[in-house]
C-alpha cells in the first residue's frame, strides 16, 4: 500500500524559503510521478510541480518556475520542494500526490501541509 506522508510546512514571511517533504513506503517508485499540488482557501487544487522517479525529468506550473525546486532522494524515498521566494499567493495547503506513468489520474495523495506566507 502506497503512503505518502507530507512535512515542513509552517508560516513564514513574503521572500522567505521553505522546504516540503514527501515521505514515500510500500512500493518501489520507479514506474511513479511524484507530484505536488496546493489548494488555497476557496480555490480549486492546482498542480505545482512533478518529478519523473526514475529519470528525474520535471515540469513546474508557471507560477511558481524559477522559485520552487522539486527533487526526490531515492535512498531516503522522499520527495522535496523547495520553495524560495515565497509570494503571500503561494498561501495554500500543500499535497503530495503519486501515480504510475501509465496511469491518467494521480491515485494516491499524501494529508497535506500548510503553508502560510505573510506580507
Amino acid at each position: 500500500q502506497v503512503q505518502l506522508v507530507e512535512s515542513g510546512g509552517g508560516l513564514v514571511q513574503a521572500g522567505d524559503s521553505l522546504r516540503l517533504s514527501c515521505a514515500v513506503s510500500g512500493s518501489t517508485f520507479n514506474s511513479y510521478l511524484m507530484a505536488w499540488f496546493r489548494q488555497a482557501p476557496g480555490r480549486e487544487r492546482e498542480f505545482v510541480a512533478r518529478i519523473r522517479w526514475n529519470s528525474g525529468s520535471t515540469v513546474y506550473a508557471d507560477s511558481v518556475k524559477g522559485r520552487f525546486t522539486i527533487s526526490r532522494d531515492n535512498a531516503k524515498n522522499t520527495v522535496y520542494l523547495q520553495m524560495n521566494s515565497l509570494k503571500p499567493e503561494d498561501t495554500a495547503v500543500y499535497y503530495c500526490a503519486a501515480r504510475l506513468v501509465t496511469s491518467p489520474a494521480y491515485e494516491k495523495w499524501g494529508q497535506g501541509t500548510q503553508v502560510t506566507v505573510s506580507s
